[in-house]
């Protein structure tokens, strides 16, 4: 028999692993594998659920934040948005994507990081910032989390990228970049998400957005 989940998800909060308590579910030892610039791989032996223990490769990240940027009015029926064309190695070339990036500082607030992030690839600044959700990308092994944005009333001004980021600005309907989606032209993770949840839930999740959550270790 299929359990019901309707009345379970309102509780669904995932926060990131912990270590077991005494008798829990959670990590209880950890052999440090690799320590990099954006992630850390470990080798962690944890107890499931069922009482059993196992070794999981598992990839720390400080988590990221990504924008979508509306040059028209986010409540309008098609507005226009902003996306970019990033070169992207592991990707074996470009991927149409939204403006994101990891948090400068272990404290920098989600916010914070989104318009940096929007103002250094596309060279815009945003006056309205609002925040829809937040994705875990692949949670089969890493605990990256992107929060994500929505950004308008935007005021255009000077890009500052890294010197690893290929990037060129243009702007589409939300309807084509739905479309993209559709037809496996737009295929980035975070940007589907996005694009999905906008074409979903706008006008009515620009104008009841909830606060961004604190950062917090797990990046969630």
């Amino acid at each position: 028999m299929i359990r019901p989940f309707d009345a379970l998800i309102p509780e669904f909060r995932p926060a990131g692993p912990t270590e077991a308590s005494s008798g829990g579910v959670g990590r209880i030892g950890r052999e440090e594998i690799h320590s990099g610039r954006i992630v850390r791989l470990s080798l962690d032996t944890v107890r499931f659920p069922g009482g059993g223990t196992g070794e999981l490769e598992f990839i720390r990240h400080r988590g990221a934040a990504a924008v979508l940027p509306f040059l028209d009015a986010p409540t309008d029926p098609d507005p226009r948005i902003l996306m970019v064309r990033q070169y992207r190695y592991a990707a074996g070339g470009h991927l149409y994507e939204i403006p994101a990036g990891m948090p400068e500082e272990d404290h920098e607030p989600w916010e914070v990081c989104a318009r940096r992030e929007l103002a250094e690839e596309t060279g815009y600044r945003t006056g309205q910032l609002r925040y829809l959700t937040r994705i875990f990308t692949t949670p089969g092994f890493t605990d990256e989390v992107i929060h994500l944005f929505a950004a308008a009333d935007l005021k255009v001004g000077e890009v500052d990228r890294d010197d690893d980021e290929f990037i060129e600005v243009g702007s589409l309907r939300l309807s084509r970049a739905l479309e993209a989606v559709r037809t496996g032209v737009i295929v980035d993770g975070k940007t589907v998400s996005t694009l999905l949840f906008a074409g979903q839930f706008l006008p009515g999740a620009w104008e009841e957005a909830p606060e961004a959550p604190p950062r917090s270790s797990a990046g969630a």
